[in-house]
């Protein structure tokens, strides 16, 4: 994993033991309602890659906070902005020009 994606599961990690530490749940609570075991609890708040996205989604509902995943991804900028640069209107050749017949046009002008 690269180093920037580790610190944002870092900071992630670091967000939930504070969410925790704010509802005053200590971590027997919380494994036990979340159906974990106190090192995945561990893992998870130290921003460990390899915690489920499952059990992410459980510790999140525990500290009422499962309606913040609806936010992951949300807007895709980057994805609109190609999606937009590929519905670029294309220009059409004039009327009475076929593609192909460029040659039959400048015979028929000259005299």
């Amino acid at each position: 994993m690269y180093l920037p994606q580790q610190k944002l599961l870092e900071a992630l990690g670091e967000r939930l033991r504070l969410a925790r530490l704010r509802r005053k749940l200590g971590v027997d609570i919380t494994c036990e309602r979340a159906g974990i075991s106190r090192m995945t609890l561990y893992r998870a708040e130290a921003g460990n890659s390899a915690v489920a996205l499952g059990t992410l989604m459980r510790i999140l509902s525990v500290l009422g906070l499962e309606s913040d995943l609806d936010l992951l991804a949300r807007d895709d900028k980057l994805g609109r902005l190609l999606q937009d640069n590929e519905l670029t209107p294309r220009r059409r050749p004039p009327a009475n020009i076929r593609p192909g017949d460029e040659g039959a046009r400048q015979r028929r002008k000259t005299p």
